[in-house]
């Protein structure tokens, strides 16, 4: 145990000590969110913060980070959002109606999780970690659809805006619980969308209907 924390402290000087001799840290271009003992950290991070997953108090040292309520967590538009969780209902809180480019998810907790569906507007790429039965698994899925073309502004504009949506991505979270591989399938020009999935037609308007649903598993 003490060596244990003695590496940790060694790391921890060496990531200061990267951080005074290079500009790497003062590029924070990730938004990372996470709940800590019942509070919602979020924090700009550079992108070192993807090789040390679930590592809070490196988070909390290198990134920039505040404590916020959970009202005030902004769903607009992430260019790239890292999510740290337990709980599958936080997950959905946190993420679900959310604008992302390019999104990681990291299960800091333990399986079985309940099962939830995300819907996550005009996403790219995404990456998972987990651990299942003490194997350490990562995984990331790009995804590439014909709506693809100017993506990044429209999400840019405000998500309260339906008539710029054009892609909707449905996530079932039993992924976390498997040992496969990450799997994708995109329906495109759909039409009667109030008929074939009742629950997205909110997010479409008569102008954007023809558009894309990818659902990933």
């Amino acid at each position: 145990m003490a060596f244990s924390a003695h590496r940790h402290h060694l790391l921890l000087i060496g990531v200061l000590s990267f951080c005074v001799d290079s500009s790497a840290c003062s590029q924070k271009n990730n938004t990372l969110i996470f709940t800590k003992e019942n509070t919602i950290r979020k924090c700009m991070c550079p992108d070192s913060i993807n090789n040390n997953d679930c590592d809070y108090s490196l988070a909390n040292l290198i990134c920039n980070c505040k404590s916020v309520f959970p009202y005030t967590i902004d769903k607009t538009y992430y260019n790239n959002l890292v999510i740290w969780f337990t709980e599958t209902y936080m997950l959905r809180f946190l993420l679900n109606v959310t604008s992302v480019l390019n999104l990681k998810l990291s299960l800091c907790g333990t399986i079985p999780l309940s099962t939830k569906y995300l819907t996550i507007w005009g996403l790219r790429r995404l990456q998972i970690r987990s651990e299942n039965n003490g194997q350490l698994q990562q995984q990331s899925l790009t995804i590439s659809t014909s709506c693809d073309n100017g993506t990044q502004d429209k999400l840019q504009m405000s998500y309260k805006d339906r008539n710029v949506i054009t892609h909707v991505v449905v996530l079932d979270t039993s992924l976390f619980s498997g040992s496969g591989p990450l799997k994708s399938y995109s329906v495109e020009n759909i039409s009667n969308i109030s008929d074939q999935f009742p629950h997205l037609d909110k997010f479409f308007t008569s102008s954007n209907k023809s558009c894309i649903i990818t659902f990933i598993y």
